[in-house]
This record gives C-alpha cells, sequence and structure tokens, in this order.
C-alpha cells in the first residue's frame, strides 16, 4: 500500500475536521502530473488508431490486388501501382 494519501483519501478523511490535509499548490502539482498522464495515453491512443486505420486501408488494396490476379498485363501494372500504394500507406509515418 502507499504511503501516501490520494486526493479523494484526504477528502475523505477531512470531512468533519475542518481541517485542510494539502495546499492549493499540492493540489495544482497533482492535478497537473495527471492531466499529463491522461494527455500521454490519449497521443498514443491516438498513434495505435492511425496505425490500425493505416493497415486496414492498405488491406482493401491487398484485396483489389488479389481481384487482378489471373488478368492480362494492363491489370498486373494496375496491380503493382496498387501493391506500392499499400506499401506507401503502412510506411508512411511508423508508429512509436
Amino acid at each position: 500500500m502507499s504511503k501516501h494519501l490520494s486526493d479523494f483519501q484526504k477528502s475523505f478523511l477531512a470531512r468533519g475536521t475542518g481541517e485542510t490535509l494539502f495546499t492549493q499548490r499540492e493540489f495544482d502539482e497533482g492535478l497537473a502530473i495527471e492531466e499529463a498522464k491522461i494527455m500521454t495515453i490519449a497521443i498514443e491512443t491516438t498513434k495505435t488508431a492511425i496505425s490500425i486505420e493505416r493497415e486496414e486501408c492498405a488491406k482493401i488494396l491487398d484485396e483489389m490486388i488479389k481481384g487482378l490476379e489471373g488478368v492480362d498485363a494492363m491489370p498486373l501494372i494496375v496491380g503493382v501501382a496498387l501493391d506500392q500504394a499499400a506499401q506507401k500507406i503502412r510506411n508512411r509515418m511508423k508508429a512509436t
């Protein structure tokens, strides 16, 4: 168990006593830390969503390429172009 009380715990324990268990500065510092954590999670979640969407777009092109199998040379050129487009979609911005 943590040695430090959360803000909720402090608030809960302080009810009815009229005591202030933390200062406004302590509150503001804690809030800033938690806001930074939330932003970090939001950024990472967004990166993951973009990566998933990019992969799904590339899969659509892969399916289009499969539909061209066994067709004349012109569709072969289109197939190569679609394959290159799929690779560019996947590699445009690497997820970290």
